[in-house]
């Protein structure tokens, strides 16, 4: 048996995980701030303002409102999302998917590309940024046949994988990081485009002996996600991706000199409710979090939306932020080296 989650008081930081779909931030989408100042890319609510220049040590992708005021992708965009149609309406769900969440997936990564972004824990704001191992950047290697990434990577927000937490079938505590997630829409993403997914699955990969959940979802705009709703449809309708997935996640480290990656249940995908129920459990421990009600692991918590929690800061603080950054600039160029072929 899973230990029930936890159920910290947080008034209207949230107000439960069936309700959050209900206070979900209803924001028009529209261009904001002078181009030539810093790069913005539109999202549905969200706009992403680039810093830095990419593949560099400085590049950042910042997030902020429709209405202009930067967020943390982390602490305030919504776990759960609503359905939409044009013009930030709400879709009327089909009858036989009244009982459908849908979650808010924060891209890092988009699908065929190498460069390992990821949110900036430990940063204010949480920007995305590149991981840097070494005093280099991060860039994932090609394991035959695949390029790069085999889906499009990322996270969802208002989720933390506590390292003080030791699950209860794995025996392994939390990476310290949001749960991540792989869409296997068609569609390729941009990094910090925020989508809605619905959850199929989720594999228990023990990274370095840390758990290391990975969330299998698909774009709900996607046109196969109508007749996606189990990890048993994606193996019956897309023959050999789940095993694919295995394969990248145990292969993935091992070009850089790192041991093959293990797995819990004996690398099988468990089914959407076992995955619903681990990401109400991270959800709970981010709330705890954001309540300073277990030890933060260095972790970056301000935030301008959870109203009861000690850390929200203002809107003038995180521009402050966001201004520090450096300006957005030409790109680096990049080693050939990131495409090559390995054959592990």
């Amino acid at each position: 048996m899973r230990p029930p989650p936890l159920r910290p008081p947080l008034g209207c930081l949230l107000t439960g995980f069936g309700s959050l779909s209900a206070s979900r931030n209803k924001l028009v989408a529209q261009a904001a701030a002078a181009p030539h100042l810093c790069y913005l890319r539109k999202n549905m609510h969200y706009q992403t303002e680039h810093r830095g220049r990419p593949h560099s040590p400085d590049f950042r992708i910042y997030f902020k409102t429709s209405q202009g005021k930067y967020v943390s992708p982390f602490h305030d965009i919504p776990l759960v999302a609503e359905p939409e149609q044009g013009n930030d309406v709400p879709a009327k769900k089909p009858k036989n998917d009244e009982n459908e969440v849908l979650f808010n997936m924060v891209v890092e990564v988009p699908r065929w590309s190498n460069a390992k972004m990821e949110i900036a824990t430990k940063e204010p704001l949480n920007p995305i940024k590149q991981d840097v191992k070494k005093g280099k950047l991060r860039y994932v290697a090609n394991i035959f046949p695949h390029k790069g990434y085999i889906w499009n990577y990322g996270a969802l927000p208002q989720t933390w994988e506590d390292p003080n937490h030791t699950d209860a079938e794995t025996k392994c505590c939390g990476d310290n990081d949001p749960i991540d997630v792989c869409d296997i829409g068609t569609q390729v993403c941009f990094p910090g485009q925020v989508i809605q997914v619905k959850v199929l699955g989720i594999l228990a990969m023990i990274d370095e002996g840390e758990m290391d959940w990975k969330v299998i979802a698909i774009n709900v705009k996607d046109p196969d996600a109508k007749n996606l709703n189990s990890i048993e449809d994606v193996r019956n309708s897309r023959p050999g991706h789940l095993e694919a997935t295995v394969d990248w996640f145990r292969k993935y480290k091992v070009p850089d000199g790192k041991p093959v990656n293990q797995f819990g249940f004996n690398g099988r995908f468990k089914d959407k409710d076992f995955a619903v129920d681990i990401i109400k459990s991270t959800h709970e421990h981010w709330r705890a979090l954001l309540q300073k009600q277990t030890n933060s692991e260095g972790i970056e918590c301000k935030n301008i939306s959870c109203c009861e929690s000690p850390l929200k800061c203002s809107a003038d603080e995180a521009s402050d932020v966001v201004q520090s950054a450096p300006a957005f600039g030409s790109p680096h160029p990049v080693s050939p080296e990131v495409d090559k072929w390995h054959f592990v």
